[in-house]
């Protein structure tokens, strides 16, 4: 554990209580990095790690709700849980299984939950943003790649560096994937156009 003042188990600060949800998300939002290892060390902020995810995912659906109607809701609700879910599978991976660092999946899924807290910003798309409707996407990844970093680095307990360097590798995993399947199907042809009718295959 890094020295941040926090017993393992307790949710709190040394001598203290745990804070609240309320005030969990707010320092989430902040990216105070001892919300992220005071939940990584309270197995009890599971449910609450969730709800930030399910939170995030309905609060992005209801920024592209005009476009996506009440459908893309629950495709972001589920979208959001499965993508927690598989994604910090995959850092657990390439942390721990691989890389050898000390922290386990439960830690990790805590941790990363909050990570999504910038994510609800993503409300703010039911507003005539115009233009500045790319700001918000860019600051929301940023905010977003930034906790997660966070996030990662007190699970495992590494440097900043590290941290990066894991997430970066978790990112990387799911293009090679994508370009390796992408390169199997074209030498099987399974990705050429229909040759008659003169549709456009995709």
């Amino acid at each position: 554990m890094s020295a941040s003042g926090f017993e393992a188990g307790s949710g709190s600060a040394a001598g203290g209580t745990p804070r609240s949800f309320g005030a969990r998300l707010i320092g989430a939002f902040k990216l105070d990095a001892s919300v992220f290892e005071e939940v990584e060390h309270d197995t009890s902020a599971f449910g609450q790690a969730l709800a930030v995810v399910a939170l995030t995912a309905l609060a992005q659906a209801a920024g592209t709700f005009g476009e996506t109607g009440s459908g893309g809701a629950l495709a972001s609700l589920v979208g959001g849980l499965v993508g927690w879910f598989l994604g910090t599978g995959l850092i657990w991976l390439i942390g721990v299984a691989i890389m050898n660092h000390t922290s386990d999946y439960g830690e990790l899924l805590r941790t990363l939950g909050f990570a999504a807290a910038p994510g609800m910003l993503g409300v703010l798309g039911v507003l005539p943003l115009g233009p500045a409707e790319s700001l918000l996407g860019l600051a929301i990844f940023a905010l977003s790649t930034i906790a997660a970093v966070i996030a990662v680095r007190q699970a495992l307990d590494v440097g900043t560096g590290r941290a990066i360097v894991v997430c970066v590798l978790a990112n990387l995993v799911p293009v090679a994937v994508g370009l390796a399947l992408g390169l199997l199907l074209a030498g099987t042809g399974a990705l050429e156009a229909p040759a008659a009718g003169g549709h456009i295959g995709f």
